[in-house]
């Protein structure tokens, strides 16, 4: 029997991935993944065969993937960040049934959620979504129907893919709408290229967000009314008695 290791490798880097997804890429007889994901893996990889595919063709990644599982491989697909939160792991289950003696074993990783809200200070101390705005698999009016759900709940927001080159004005549209259900000075932060070159952030309002020129690199942070800026880092207070 053949297996298929469906691994988060967090932001990409050998020091964000987890010691299990780690060592299971290590013992991989191919790694499938997309072509921007592939080229993170480090040198320490190089012994490893690898099958990529473009952005887009998701369900052929998975179906090649298994297909190569199928011949009693050892093979690892691997996700950015987490592997089921946005993730393929969900796909795989979804297309398992037309093949036979594969074992599925999904490894979780470091989403963005979590690696960007300690790079911007801490981020989701306390209760918190996360929303991606890609219009992709989703329909924008049931994204829309989340914020406000989410705004109302009074929740830390993290958005993620808030720009596209197809899709330049969400992260603006965005803004907008929410600007009818929180203060305009809600704190907000964007960290950018998390656990990779040219990492950065930035603590601003939510009506400063609507002007800033994110990317498909950019997980967007939008606070609760118990989120503070404390020496220039999105801090969301848990409650404690300071």
């Amino acid at each position: 029997m053949g297996t298929l290791n469906v691994v988060g490798i967090g932001p990409g880097a050998k020091e964000h991935m987890t010691i299990l997804a780690y060592e299971t890429l290590k013992e991989s007889d191919i790694i499938v993944g997309y072509t921007k994901y592939i080229a993170l893996l480090t040198e320490e990889f190089d012994g490893i065969k690898k099958i990529s595919t473009g952005m887009g063709s998701e369900e052929e990644r998975c179906r090649m993937a298994l297909d190569e599982a199928s011949k009693d491989s050892n093979v690892s697909l691997i996700c950015s960040g987490d592997s089921v939160i946005y993730g393929m792991a969900g796909l795989v289950y979804e297309l398992l049934s037309d093949y036979e003696n594969v074992d599925v074993k999904v490894i979780p990783g470091v989403t963005a959620a979590i690696s960007g809200s300690s790079l911007i200070g801490a981020g989701i101390g306390n209760d918190f979504s996360v929303i991606s705005l890609s219009n992709y698999l989703t329909d924008k009016e049931d994204t829309y129907k989340r914020l406000r759900a989410c705004a109302e709940a009074d929740l830390v927001i993290v958005l993620y893919n808030p720009v596209s080159n197809k899709r330049p004005d969400c992260l603006s549209n965005a803004c907008d709408y929410l600007m009818n259900i929180i203060p305009h000075d809600r704190v907000c932060a964007v960290a950018k290229n998390i656990g990779r070159e040219n990492e950065c952030y930035e603590v601003m309002t939510l009506k400063e967000l609507r002007e800033f020129k994110a990317d498909m690199f950019s997980t967007v942070f939008i606070g609760s009314s118990n989120t503070v800026c404390v020496n220039n880092k999105f801090v969301t207070r848990r409650g404690y008695k300071v």
